[in-house]
């Protein structure tokens, strides 16, 4: 039996490894090619927001159906989903080339498997997963998902200088066919049914965040992080103008800042499986968000030359790491206490939760941004996220 799970796992997650370094190529290709380009941080929040929108326009719907619906066959139609919506996407290079803003498009359109894809995998671990085993089983799948993020945007920068744009964009349905076949053959036990008297979306909808809000301290966390994340998601969408408009370097060099900072998230990662069995969760979630915010000032304070462009990649390397430590102990901690057949609408709650504070951060970033420069945003968050995090970190000691 310990083999049986653990041979499930390793399929599994082999398949999402390889279907992230394809798709993580082909989103770097698309930023980059809308960075170099265009050179606007404006286009590039807008990109961030029509990539993370439809999780927190749609996540808690999506969740319900998640809960209803076999686990395993929403990853898959969400995995081909995205692979096909890049095809489509280089099927017009053939007849024209698209406008810039067309690519903020397809990643407002691939992000609708997202919002399928996430919740449904992370619901489906604990179905094969012992209990016990949640931190350090949570670690070697961020280390190998860190591995395809670091691959992803280095294979992405060479594919670029390489090959024409429609070219890559066929990656990412390779990667999504291969997860999709090494998924297809795991049988995984789906959680129990409610039965009896058939329930009403809206009803189910509701005992989502029921569920959600029993757990005070839990509450607590996902609100700061939230708060937090107005701050830091915007930042995902300047990385390739900290490199192009700031250090005014070339694509290859915005490829070592991603190389660093999934290096940094892939060594964090590692220590966790290793060494994974954490008992105070809510407390180690904490220390990463300081870590997070102590980063951010750091990059927001480098100066624009070639010595501040490795001093920058440096720090990114400890960002990555920091985003872990708070990333798997509050998974972990909600594959342990929410009840299995709630998962879906819990974790799909949590993720709109995240996704809405990108839309929102970006309407003041990005005006900040295109007038003061990237670095003031990034400075600006870290005094934030310091705040934010002390103050949920006092909450819940007195709650405990």
């Amino acid at each position: 039996m310990n083999l049986n799970w653990k041979r499930k796992f390793l399929t599994i997650v082999t398949g999402q490894t390889v279907s992230l370094v394809g798709s993580s190529a082909v989103q770097f290709a698309l930023i980059w090619w809308m960075a170099s380009e265009t050179g606007s941080p404006i286009l590039l929040a807008f990109s961030g927001l029509m990539a993370f929108l439809p999780q927190a326009l749609l996540g808690p719907f999506a969740g319900v159906w998640i809960d209803r619906l076999h686990r395993k066959t929403v990853v898959i139609a969400a995995d081909l989903f995205q692979g096909l919506v890049a095809v489509a996407f280089a099927v017009w290079f053939l007849f024209a080339t698209p406008p810039h803003w067309t690519a903020c498009v397809v990643l407002g359109v691939r992000a609708l498997g997202g919002v399928f894809h996430t919740p449904a995998i992370q619901a489906l671990i604990p179905r094969l997963v012992p209990t016990d085993e949640l931190v350090r089983v949570g670690g070697w799948q961020q280390f190998l998902q860190s591995g395809a993020f670091m691959l992803g945007p280095v294979l992405g920068a060479l594919m670029y200088g390489a090959l024409p744009l429609p070219v890559i964009l066929l990656t990412d349905l390779l990667g999504a066919v291969a997860a999709c076949l090494t998924l297809a053959f795991v049988k995984i036990e789906e959680p129990p049914q409610e039965h009896g008297e058939k329930r009403h979306f809206a009803h189910e909808l509701r005992e989502g965040f029921r569920t959600l809000l029993r757990d005070k301290q839990l509450c607590v966390l996902l609100f700061a992080v939230t708060l937090c994340m107005v701050f830091f998601m915007p930042l995902s969408s300047y990385y390739p103008l900290m490199t192009s408009n700031y250090f005014h370097l070339e694509a290859f060099h915005a490829s070592i800042v991603e190389f660093t900072f999934a290096l940094g998230m892939m060594a964090t990662s590692l220590a966790v499986g290793l060494f994974g069995h954490i008992k105070n969760k809510l407390l180690f979630a904490h220390l990463g968000l300081f870590g997070i915010a102590l980063t951010s000032l750091i990059s927001g304070l480098v100066p624009p030359n070639m010595t501040g462009f490795w001093v920058f990649a440096v720090v990114c390397l400890f960002m990555g790491g920091s985003g872990n430590f708070y990333g798997i102990p509050t998974i972990a901690y909600m594959q342990e206490s929410i009840p299995g057949e709630a998962q879906g609408r819990v974790f799909s709650l949590m993720g709109s939760m995240m996704s809405l504070s990108m839309p929102v951060g970006l309407l003041v970033s990005g005006p900040i941004s295109e007038a003061y420069g990237v670095p003031l945003w990034f400075l600006i968050s870290g005094v934030a996220m310091f705040v934010i995090t002390l103050v949920s970190l006092l909450i819940i000691r007195k709650l405990h």
